[in-house]
């Protein structure tokens, strides 16, 4: 109602007064139009040079269980990706999302603990390398496009914003990845389907932000959930994308680690009861600590650890070098046990 009276308000002063309806029709109204369809034309312009600029640096990647995209990392002809994009493949055929030649390639190393892999094309890509950016920088609000291959079909975009920076997420285990928990994700709503994964999320200065890996799905039906998608974001890809290249394997992972061998440990009822500590690694963290085979884990830092993932989902928000309080229970008695935390 009191939209519907003011819009009327609205029109009857500008049918009372002549002036007024000069205004409306040729004056101000027209002026802010015109300023509105300037502001749209130039975003839009915007998105076709970002589009132009960063398209031909991302690539399909096809492997003999699917295919993924991928982006060109430098004139050397590497290419990152996600690593369950390349699964336990060591060739490939990659071929321009922007069009152009399919090329073989061959894999460089891949890191599943961050969904991080690099291949390296044999012969010369058409594209230009991409313009990785510090994440860091990223706000909640910023418009970003998804560049990729989604459902095959090549050179797709898509737009959306930056919906959250910092999340962690659990990345379910699959016939090509062994599932992980990935930390400072980026949240989007540009569409992430299949064949997204490996991809571009560019900003509006044509720079290379996350890597798409992840699509959420409703928990009740199994079904995509509609702008909620999650990438990697470009600095923790390039800190390992640099490892991978230059070492072969990453030499520092900078994630957390308490130094042990765990497993699940369940009641008669099927209720988990907390993490069981199978073996401890030689002079890690836990074994400087006094935590021993048979202990089980039940909490950290007062945050309950009932099973495994979410132990990995505690020590993904965590540092090597972070000091934590580790309650164990040891023959039927509770302690808490302080540990400095390890690196993976």
């Amino acid at each position: 109602m009191i939209r519907i009276t003011r819009i009327l308000s609205a029109a009857a002063v500008c049918v009372l007064a002549a002036p007024a309806l000069t205004a409306c029709t040729g004056g101000v109204f027209d002026g802010e139009q015109a300023e509105r369809t300037a502001e749209t034309d130039s975003l839009e312009a915007n998105y076709q040079q970002v589009v132009e600029t960063v398209l031909p640096s991302v690539v399909e990647i096809t492997t003999a269980n699917g295919l993924g995209s991928g982006v060109i990392y430098d004139d050397a002809g590497h290419i990152v990706t996600n690593a369950h994009v390349v699964g336990s493949a060591t060739t490939f055929q990659v071929t321009p999302a922007a069009g152009g030649d399919t090329l073989p390639a061959t894999l460089v190393a891949s890191y599943p603990t961050e969904d991080i892999a690099v291949i390296k094309v044999e012969g010369t890509l058409p594209g230009n390398p991409a313009t990785f950016a510090d994440s860091t920088q990223l706000k909640v609000g910023q418009i970003v496009l998804a560049m990729g291959n989604p459902l095959g079909l090549t050179g797709s975009v898509s737009q959306g914003i930056v919906s959250a920076v910092g999340r962690t997420e659990t990345e379910p285990r699959t016939a090509d990845s062994p599932g992980t928990v990935l930390a400072d994700m980026i949240q989007t709503t540009a569409a992430i389907n299949p064949g997204n994964s490996g991809g571009a999320l560019v900003d509006l200065d044509g720079n290379v932000v996350g890597i798409p890996t992840l699509a959420a799905t409703s928990t009740g039906s199994g079904d995509a959930a509609v702008g909620i998608g999650f990438a990697i974001s470009s600095s923790t890809a390039t800190r390992i994308a640099d490892q991978l290249i230059a070492d072969g394997k990453v030499v520092d992972s900078d994630r957390a680690a308490l130094g042990l061998t765990v497993r699940g440990v369940i009641d008669e009822s099927a209720k988990p009861l907390g993490v069981g500590v199978v073996a401890v690694t030689a002079g890690g963290p836990s074994q400087q600590a006094g935590i021993q085979p048979g202990d089980i884990i039940t909490a950290i830092d007062g945050t309950a650890i009932p099973t495994v993932t979410e132990l990995n989902v505690f020590l993904a928000s965590k540092k090597p070098g972070d000091q934590v309080t580790v309650t164990i229970t040891r023959a039927e008695s509770s302690m808490d046990v302080p540990v400095t935390l390890g690196e993976m």
